[in-house]
């Protein structure tokens, strides 16, 4: 561990892909009680992730503001904000925010849609249009 991250899977076949344990961590955290520290969701993601790492990523996903943390002593308890549909979805918009040709990009990103998907997004924003539908 060089910067903060582990650099196996948790089955030790390699890295991890990219927002991997941001994804997990944000698990953990949606299937919480409530408020919760950083060593329930250590205790949550099996215990082989260092707890240093457990801390960083939840100071990264706080920067992202995809969870909210207060004050418990001398510690930190934290709250999710997204789930790791929002976290994505965070990170496509941050994305398309540097783009200064918004419209073509949202142009190609709609163009290579899956008939699937291109049905579903234009049923999300027929329900964002008319949200009594």
């Amino acid at each position: 561990m060089v910067d903060g991250t582990e650099k196996t899977s948790p089955d030790g076949r390699g890295r991890r892909r990219q927002g991997e344990l941001e994804t997990q961590v944000l698990s953990a955290l949606g299937r919480a009680p409530g408020p919760v520290t950083a060593a329930w969701v250590q205790e949550q993601l099996g215990g082989d992730l260092a707890y240093t790492t457990v801390i960083t990523i939840l100071t990264r996903l706080y920067a992202k503001r995809a969870v909210t943390r207060t004050r418990a002593g001398r510690s930190f308890e934290w709250t999710p904000v997204a789930d790791g549909a929002g976290l994505v979805a965070m990170r496509m918009r941050k994305l398309l925010d540097t783009q200064e040709d918004r419209d073509a990009v949202l142009s190609s990103f709609v163009s290579s849609l899956s008939s699937h998907d291109e049905e579903l997004l234009r049923s999300l924003l027929t329900e964002a249009d008319d949200p009594e539908r």
